[in-house]
């Protein structure tokens, strides 16, 4: 568990070292001995952290939902969630964008991990969405994490733009009410199309 920690907590670990091909040195922390003791091989490990990290994803964002509450309510605790679990293994949306953007070897564990957690957004959303259509559960999926994580892909480049660290506690703070906002907004517009608080298509 500690080698699968430490896989975890590693930021930009695979982006042009840690996940090339074989050989190559573990993960900064991690004991080589250890990893080829318990998994075989470097692959093996990351195929463990990868299936670790989703699955501590879904963890984090149903624990959001738990305890009711109105459709604003749950929304709001489940995008804090989201920051938070991000803020966390803010690193992983690089390696995920440079490993399916560049055909990298472990761009089918990354596909093969992403279904459970499609689908349990797609079914904790479906009482927010249609099934089918522009607003369907499939496209908020998409783009509530492309809001939340695309802000850690890019924050390198911002830093200049800026005029300041994108990652400075500050920072991280207005990004997050930004995205409270950005969820007042599109509810705004669902309960204009019809959903209630509850979640609910209005039938009056």
């Amino acid at each position: 568990m500690a080698i699968l920690d430490g896989g975890l907590g590693v930021g930009v670990w695979g982006v042009g070292v840690g996940f090339g091909g074989g050989g190559g040195a573990a993960p900064a922390g991690v004991n080589n001995a250890l990893v080829f003791y318990y998994y075989g091989s470097k692959a093996g490990l990351i195929d463990r952290v990868l299936a670790r990290y989703y699955r501590r994803h879904i963890e984090a964002l149903a624990g959001a939902l738990d305890g009711g509450g109105t459709l604003r309510e749950r929304m709001h605790r489940l995008v804090d969630a989201y920051v938070s679990f991000i803020e966390e293994h803010r690193g992983y949306p690089r390696i995920v964008q440079h490993q399916l953007a560049g055909g990298g070897p472990f761009g089918d564990r990354i596909r093969e991990n992403l279904r459970p957690l499609f689908e349990w957004t797609r079914e904790a959303l479906s009482g927010l969405a249609p099934a089918e259509g522009p607003t369907a559960a499939r496209h908020l999926f998409v783009s509530i994490s492309a809001v939340v994580t695309n802000y850690y892909t890019y924050a390198p480049a911002l830093a200049p733009l800026w005029g300041g660290d994108p990652l400075d506690d500050a920072s991280l703070a207005e990004r997050r009410a930004h995205l409270h906002w950005v969820v007042d907004a599109l509810l705004a517009q669902l309960e204009r199309d019809g959903v209630d608080e509850s979640g609910q298509e209005d039938a009056t």
